[in-house]
């Protein structure tokens, strides 16, 4: 059996679903708590982050490495092209994904977290000891998320500058493959990346980071603006039309 241990609301483990997804792969989604997941995954793989994958007996960590090993595995419907140039092109684009993401889930954690206790709601699950305790679950575990990703007001700052930078570069690249795809002619690792990336920014419907209506007012502001700041780039619109189209999701995000 497949298992996929993941945070639901995680961009990086949206991207290791959608890879398991795009392989067509049997798997089940297991949450893990955040904070106490730190001794499992150190215990089984020898660092501390998710998502890990638990294929059988081979247990692999970073969706990165899990994208490496399933192609490696399972070589159909594969996420890196055969092509030198092009596979090398789409660890580029990976590695800027990968590195927008850090700011992502910093700025959009200080923007949720300042708006309403929804984010932790899913964190701490439908139920189990922290929901049966979330009077007192709900403050621990948002200190713990404040400062496990330094969400202090000159970090957050950084982050959106960062994340200014690498979607202009990113936006750029896209431009320059005619705008469909960001590596070749069909969907590949490159735009898995991409777009579990800039999910949460965007709020779209079936994924964790969907909202039924916009919120403009008091904190939220800075989040609307941007959003819609992204959307009208040809990036945010390819991320949109991405996930409406390829992002066909086997398995439920809330996991187990």
């Amino acid at each position: 059996m497949r298992i996929l241990y993941q945070f639901p609301l995680s961009h990086y483990c949206e991207k290791a679903r959608w890879l398991l997804d795009h392989k067509q792969l049997d798997f089940v989604a297991q949450n893990l708590i955040p904070g106490v997941h730190r001794a499992f995954a150190q215990l089984k793989t020898g660092q501390n982050k998710l998502p890990i994958l638990r294929d059988n007996e081979h247990w692999v960590a970073d969706s990165t490495q899990i994208a490496l090993y399933l192609d490696q595995t399972y070589p159909e419907h594969a996420l890196l092209r055969a092509d030198p140039h092009l596979r090398e092109a789409a660890l580029e684009i990976n590695a800027l994904a990968s590195e927008l993401g850090l700011h992502v889930r910093r700025w959009g954690l200080a923007q949720s977290l300042s708006e309403s206790d929804e984010t932790l709601d899913i964190m701490i699950g439908e139920k189990g000891y922290l929901r049966q305790f979330e009077k007192f679950s709900k403050p621990i575990l948002r200190t713990l998320v404040s400062k496990s990703y330094q969400l202090d007001a000159e970090k957050v700052e950084y982050s959106k500058h960062q994340m200014e930078q690498l979607i202009s570069v990113l936006n750029q690249k896209l431009l320059e493959n005619d705008g469909r795809y960001f590596v070749g002619e069909r969907l590949g690792f490159a735009d898995i990346s991409v777009c579990s990336m800039l999910a949460p920014l965007l709020e779209i419907a079936g994924t964790p980071w969907e909202r039924e209506e916009d919120y403009i007012s008091g904190s939220s502001e800075d989040f609307y603006i941007f959003k819609h700041q992204l959307l009208d780039l040809p990036l945010g619109q390819y991320v949109q039309r991405i996930y409406y189209t390829e992002r066909n999701a086997r398995v439920d995000w809330r996991g187990m």
